[in-house]
């Protein structure tokens, strides 16, 4: 494992899982073929050798490797709720021998490997970086070490990133903001990568080819 790591926060793309509330909208079969189309988009956009790419996985028997390849480490999720899962995420990555460790879900395929090499990049001279999102979330975080950021935030709530920077603040932390962006949880959101893809902003192959059949009422890739 390189001194850089990137952890993405991983669930197995079984319906009725995975994106529940853009799931009341295009149904649980699309909504978890979505899933995994970006889990894929997200192995291929966001490897790089200059860190190491790890799947922190749920439910505890999940194996990614049929649908990401085998080239990544996988760790289990650790915890009750996911601001206690995260904390151990870095916790083990940290002890394993990490120096920095950068953290995405599974819901951002579009932060590409430009955004990752910025957030470790900022952590060179900041103890914590955070991506910001729409909804007062935010859809990446990176630390120098292993903080108590997490628990007892509120998370999937518009206050999450309020929260988690008050307390940064509470513990005298450096933070760094990227810009803000988007992760896909309903169809506004969903609708919106839609635009970028249309307009080759972004390139994620999978994900497109998605939509696509989603588009043309087909079965979804992978359903």
């Amino acid at each position: 494992m390189t001194a850089d790591v990137l952890v993405v926060m991983a669930r197995q793309p079984i319906p009725g899982t995975v994106k529940t509330r853009l799931a009341q909208s295009i149904g649980a079969d699309a909504a978890a073929a979505l899933y995994r189309a970006f889990l894929i988009d997200i192995a291929a956009g966001c490897a790089s050798p200059a860190w190491s790419l790890v799947w922190a996985v749920t439910p505890i028997d999940a194996d990614l490797t049929p649908i990401v390849g085998g080239a990544a480490r996988q760790i289990v999720q650790r915890g009750d709720g996911l601001g206690e899962r995260m904390q151990h995420a870095f916790a083990d990555l940290f002890a394993a021998g990490a120096r920095r460790v950068v953290m995405i879900g599974a819901d951002a395929p579009h932060l590409g490997a430009a955004c990752i090499a910025e957030a470790f990049a900022a952590l060179a001279t900041h103890d914590v970086v955070l991506a910001p999102t729409q909804d007062g979330g935010y859809c990446l975080i990176g630390l120098t070490a292993p903080r108590e950021l997490f628990r007892g935030v509120a998370m999937g709530t518009d206050s999450v990133r309020a929260e988690t920077l008050a307390r940064a603040a509470a513990l005298g932390l450096r933070v760094a903001q990227q810009a803000q962006t988007f992760d896909i949880d309903l169809p506004a959101d969903l609708e919106t990568l839609a635009v970028l893809l249309d307009r080759a902003a972004l390139r994620l192959p999978a994900t497109a080819a998605a939509l696509a059949s989603m588009r043309r009422g087909g079965a979804p890739p992978g359903a």
